[in-house]
């Protein structure tokens, strides 16, 4: 019986991102960080508030504390009875009485609003506080921070598998919270294969050989990694040979969690990726349909799971931000990790439509629509500095100027 020679049909790309995210599970461990060490971290617990926040009504301005009743018209002129700064508790406000009162001050209780300081004038009066006018008529509850308004206690303020920021990072201080239980970080290997490169400062451009070049994905994927909170070990330039791939593999897997390597997952001779993996593990070889990126492969050796991306820098470049960075985040414990694109005006034409889903390099005009980049090939990285994001294209789905188009930015993708 004679086997079939037929290709199998391309992949899809959210399937191939399905079958990645459920070989993500379950997330790796937990470790408690502090809470200043935790920005871009992923939350393991969720952070629940011992303590109202603020806790009691205070103020959101310099100015006077007052009784909105003793301020009925414009001009009312109060005796100066205290002055409150923050961190301090006054004294209930009698009748016909101001508070000098400051930002974040607690209100005092008879005061029902806060006069900012630019709507008053001072009386100075000698041997006391003074007593001051108040130009406006105040509404009650004015310039007030109500108690709980931020925060209430027993409730959660930040969710398991949220990524911290910066702002979720003062918020957990705000809580009383100095250190953070987070996923741990994925420990990831990162290799290159192929003769052809070379090192920027190792060879000078005049020096270069015929068929060289300078290994660019080594580069941004160290960044994308260190951007998603990995620990990355970078075994460099492996050697197009099959026992070079084959012992870089096995170092490789001892000691993480994700094995990725660039270039080496097609089909020629000297790609030693498939046989060094198979030698060692499992491994699948895709072909998805999206354009750049359509070579792609997955595996495991041992524990450590493995992700074969194309060498052409933007194939290697959009199927990291589209499948490996959502594994990743998954890894972590992240919940929501496919990109939300975003519908904008497409400002040309776009008559080729290709069988594969296409990502198209675009960039964001003063006319609030969207230019294309001149040259969509996989080798052009220009494309991506000069693009700041990605429009999300059907396969077989021309569109032409002043359509709706579903666009990625890279902001949305790079953090």
């Amino acid at each position: 019986m004679v086997e079939s020679s037929k290709r199998p049909p391309l992949m899809p790309l959210d399937d191939a991102l399905a079958r990645l995210l459920a070989a993500a599970s379950p997330p790796l461990g937990t470790e408690f960080v502090s809470t200043f060490e935790a920005d871009g971290r992923v939350l393991a617990q969720d952070v629940v508030s011992g303590l109202t926040v603020p806790p009691r009504d205070n103020s959101s301005m310099d100015g006077y504390a007052v009784r909105s009743a003793d301020c009925v018209e414009p001009g009312a002129v109060l005796q100066v009875a205290q002055r409150i700064p923050a961190g301090t508790v006054g004294t209930p406000l009698a009748a016909g009485t101001a508070a000098r009162i400051f930002t974040g001050a607690q209100i005092p209780d008879g005061a029902d609003a806060v006069v900012m300081q630019e709507d008053t004038a001072a009386l100075a009066e000698e041997g006391s506080l003074g007593r001051v006018r108040v130009e406006i008529a105040p509404a009650a509850g004015q310039w007030i921070r109500r108690a709980g308004e931020d925060v209430a206690a027993g409730g959660v303020v930040l969710s398991r598998g949220e990524r911290l920021t910066p702002a979720g990072l003062g918020l957990a201080a705000s809580v009383g919270l100095d250190r953070l239980e987070v996923s741990k970080r994925p420990r990831v290997t990162l290799l290159s294969t192929g003769d052809e490169l070379v090192m920027p400062g190792e060879v000078a451009p005049e020096a270069m050989k015929p068929g060289s070049i300078y290994n660019s994905n080594r580069f941004f994927m160290r960044a994308l990694l260190h951007r998603l909170g990995c620990e990355v070990h970078d075994l460099g330039i492996v050697p197009d040979r099959r026992d070079a791939t084959i012992e870089a593999l096995r170092s490789a897997s001892a000691r993480s969690d994700l094995i990725i390597t660039t270039g080496g997952v097609s089909v020629g001779e000297e790609d030693h990726i498939k046989a060094a993996v198979q030698a060692l593990g499992q491994l699948d070889l895709w072909s998805l349909s999206m354009k750049p990126g359509k070579p792609f492969a997955y595996g495991r050796i041992g524990n450590a799971h493995l992700t074969g991306l194309p060498g052409n820098p933007v194939s290697s470049f959009l199927t990291f931000l589209l499948l490996v960075r959502p594994f990743l985040l998954t890894l972590q414990g992240v919940h929501r990790v496919a990109p939300e694109p975003v519908a904008m005006r497409a400002d040309f034409d776009w008559p080729r439509a290709d069988r594969r889903r296409e990502f198209l390099r675009a960039r964001r005009n003063a006319a609030g629509g969207l230019d294309l980049f001149s040259n969509q090939s996989s080798g052009v990285l220009t494309s991506m500095v000069w693009g700041d994001g990605v429009i999300d294209t059907p396969a077989g789905q021309p569109f032409k100027a002043g359509d709706m188009v579903q666009f990625i930015p890279f902001a949305s993708l790079l953090g």
